[in-house]
């Protein structure tokens, strides 16, 4: 399927199943790789300023655990939409950003904050 297909051509196909060439539906691709409470406030949080270190998260993101916070930058690691930079010096620290695979999510919350704003009171 071509991933520029306009909004009309989108609704058509969906009605007959759209799959990924591995066979697999991309929405629920990306609902697996962002599912748990905290990924799309840590995605949100590198938005608003990037790089962030891991106690700048920990302070911006409220309730999260380190264990919790650590588990799930892995996890946005392993996917491909956070950078880990680690620097060796002293002290040494860490330092998370959006990759661009992460960035081009950013239309998608975008969208979202819009029928947030809209549905949500």
């Amino acid at each position: 399927m071509n991933a520029n297909l306009s909004y009309e051509e989108y609704m058509e196909k969906v009605k007959q199943g759209i799959l990924t060439e591995a066979g697999k539906c991309p929405v629920t691709s990306l609902l697996i790789m962002l599912q748990g409470k905290w990924k799309f406030q840590i995605i949100y949080e590198l938005c608003i300023k990037e790089p962030v270190r891991f106690g700048e998260l920990k302070k911006a993101i409220k309730g999260i655990t380190n264990t919790m916070l650590t588990s799930s930058l892995r996890e946005l690691e392993a996917d491909g939409l956070v950078s880990r930079v680690q620097f060796n010096e002293i002290p040494p620290h860490v330092e998370y950003s959006l990759t661009e695979k992460g960035k081009a999510l950013l239309p998608v919350f975008y969208e979202m904050t819009r029928w947030g704003f809209r549905y949500i009171p």
